[in-house]
C-alpha cells in the first residue's frame, strides 16, 4: 500500500476572485508562495519517496518550493492537471451561472457526467488521476509520496480512497496547501455511472 500526501496547490489571484482556473496556467500570488514555504517546514521531517506534480505553474511551483525542504527533485506529469473546464475557464462563477444557466443547472445534478462546453466530466479526471496514482502505487510500494496537484482533482481521489462516489467530490476540496494523507491501494476499483 502506498500512502500519498496530496497537496493542493498554493494561492492564486484566480482563487481570491472566483474564477474558474481548470487548466488554464494562472500562477501562485505571494500569499500561495508563503504558504508552499509553510507547509514545506512542517513536513519537512517526513521521509517521502518523491514528489510529484502537476504541470501547471501554480502546482509546479508549489512542488518546488516544498521539494526545497525536503531535497527531492520534482517530477511532473500531466495527469495530475486540473479538471479541463473548456469555454468556463478564466470565468467568475456568476458569469458562468448567468451564460450558462440551464448547463450549469445540469452540471450541479449531474457532476458526474456532465461537462462545460469543451471540458472534461469529474469521471475523466477520476480515471486520469487514478491512472496516476495506481502507476505510482506500483513504483513505489509500501512508501510515502508526494503529489501536489488541483482541488477538484485531489478531492476525486479523497473519494475513492475513502470509498464515496466521484459525485461527492465539490464537498471534499481541500484548501490551498493543507495536507490530506491517504491509503492506496493499486486499482481501487472505479465505478462509472
Amino acid at each position: 500500500m502506498t500512502r500519498f500526501c496530496l497537496i493542493r496547490h498554493g494561492q492564486t489571484n484566480w482563487n481570491i476572485e472566483g474564477r474558474y482556473q481548470g487548466q488554464s496556467d494562472a500562477p501562485l500570488n505571494e500569499t500561495g508562495r508563503a504558504q508552499a514555504r509553510d507547509l514545506g517546514e512542517k513536513i519537512q521531517n517526513n521521509s517521502f519517496s518523491a514528489i510529484y506534480s502537476s504541470d501547471l505553474s501554480r502546482a509546479r511551483e508549489t512542488a518546488e518550493i516544498i521539494a526545497s525542504f525536503v531535497n527531492l527533485p520534482v517530477s511532473l506529469d500531466a495527469r495530475l492537471r486540473e479538471i479541463n473546464q473548456g469555454e468556463w475557464e478564466g470565468k467568475h462563477i456568476s458569469e458562468i451561472k448567468t451564460r450558462y444557466a440551464k448547463m450549469w443547472k445540469e452540471h450541479r445534478k449531474d457532476p458526474e457526467n456532465v461537462h462545460s462546453p469543451g471540458g472534461e466530466t469529474i469521471n475523466e479526471v477520476s480515471q486520469r488521476m487514478s491512472s496516476a496514482l495506481n502507476e505510482l502505487s506500483r513504483i513505489y510500494p509500501d512508501s510515502s509520496v508526494l503529489i501536489v496537484s488541483h482541488g477538484l482533482s485531489l478531492a476525486t481521489m479523497i473519494c475513492r480512497s475513502q470509498g464515496l462516489p466521484v459525485e461527492r467530490a465539490y464537498e471534499m476540496i481541500p484548501a490551498n496547501t493543507d495536507p490530506v494523507w491517504i491509503n492506496w491501494e493499486n486499482n481501487i476499483s472505479f465505478s462509472a455511472n
